[in-house]
């Protein structure tokens, strides 16, 4: 099953995900939505310059997986809620496609405190543990890498 790297039914699934967080953040803030930063911590609200953000990017998923899944089942795996991150954009933006253990070694994190280190460590443990579990539920062998 060795294929090109699509967005498409990730895409769609993404949608979704972002939908319900969405409306559960609107809740949480009385009408207006409300969020804490992954990374950070902070408060951010509707309106602020954020993003949501695959802990574990997409095409890095799709890498790993293509050969034991259909792009739909692909889908399922990268969008589990643990793998998406709130964030501000500009933490987003310096983040890009890596993976999130490559970032996490990137000295501007260190010196700019553009994140809680452990707050990252969290959320990238528990994006690991839920893909991993996904993988598993859907039959799959659980990609080792070498980072």
């Amino acid at each position: 099953m060795s294929r090109p790297y699509h967005r498409g039914e990730i895409n769609k699934a993404f949608e979704k995900v972002k939908a319900e967080l969405h409306a559960q953040a609107v809740l949480k803030g009385g009408g207006r939505a409300s969020y804490l930063d992954s990374y950070t911590g902070a408060q951010l609200w509707g309106g602020d310059p954020y993003d949501y953000d695959h802990i574990y990017p997409s095409e890095m998923v799709h890498s790993l997986y293509k050969d034991q899944f259909s792009d739909l089942e692909i889908a399922e795996i990268v969008n589990v809620p643990e793998n998406i991150a709130v964030t501000l954009r500009s933490i987003n933006q310096s983040k890009g496609k890596k993976s999130p253990e490559l970032w996490l070694e990137d000295p501007r994190l260190l010196t700019a405190n553009l994140v809680d280190l452990n707050l990252l460590r969290s959320a990238i443990q528990k994006a690991k543990a839920a893909i991993d579990r996904k993988v598993i539920a859907l039959g799959g062998q659980i990609a080792t890498v070498i980072y």
